[in-house]
């Protein structure tokens, strides 16, 4: 019996995964949480990436055809269970005693800028299709990691979870195990050869991607805790 295509696009992307979760970083935050700055600093990172999902599957759904209707389809569902996220994320910042505002109004950091721009790149002069191997990593890594990392980071800080600081990570957690059995439904349609190969060298780059926002949260907080 042949393989799904969900199922044949986690083979072809274990080792990008692996590598992902052996990033230093992400071994601590599971194990034993992190501090308030560093949870804080990774909270604005994700709010920058996060506001920028509806716009970019909006691009995507401006790049279908008619004969990309199963895509479209699911990328109109995605839209609308995307929306207004970001908000979730500042008002985690608030709760934490962190400047929203700020994070709001300032440059997102390098890796960040760099997730974003190709996944506009791959969008616009790829294939619409690419935007899959985006929602394969970023929602497939939530629902493997929110909840254990959310569970270490609320220990550590020694904080009540009914103060605020966690809706973001532990509610995206929990809404992407339901999108990932919609996400393998909607790849169970997609046969073409060509636009398997492109998901699946998008899912690639994109574990590359947000791994590095991560190394670089890391190696942040290397550089605060030397000076």
């Amino acid at each position: 019996m042949s393989l799904s295509f969900y199922a044949q696009l986690g083979c072809e992307t274990a080792i990008e995964k692996a590598h992902f979760h052996a990033i230093p970083l992400i071994l601590r935050a599971v194990a034993s949480g992190v501090d308030r700055d560093l949870y804080l600093k990774f909270l604005a990172s994700a709010y920058h990436h996060v506001r920028q999902t509806c716009p970019l599957l909006g691009l995507a759904l401006s790049r279908c055809g008619e004969e990309d209707a199963p895509l479209r389809a699911g990328l109109l569902a995605y839209l609308d269970e995307e929306k207004g996220h970001e908000a979730w994320i500042l008002d985690d910042i608030r709760a934490l005693g962190g400047d929203a505002e700020a994070v709001r109004t300032t440059l997102p950091a390098f890796p960040v800028r760099m997730m974003v721009a190709y996944a506009t790149y791959a969008i616009e002069h790829v294939s619409p299709y690419a935007m899959l191997g985006m929602v394969h990593v970023l929602e497939g890594l939530s629902v493997t990691l929110a909840r254990a990392a959310a569970c270490a980071i609320i220990a550590g800080l020694d904080r009540d979870p009914g103060q605020g600081g966690f809706h973001y990570l532990t509610s995206h957690g929990h809404l992407d195990e339901s999108h990932v059995a919609l996400f393998a439904q909607l790849l169970d349609q997609i046969d073409s050869p060509e636009r398997r190969t492109i998901i699946i060298q998008a899912a690639k780059d994109f574990y590359q991607l947000y791994g590095d926002i991560f190394r670089a949260l890391d190696q942040t907080m290397e550089i605060r805790h030397a000076a």
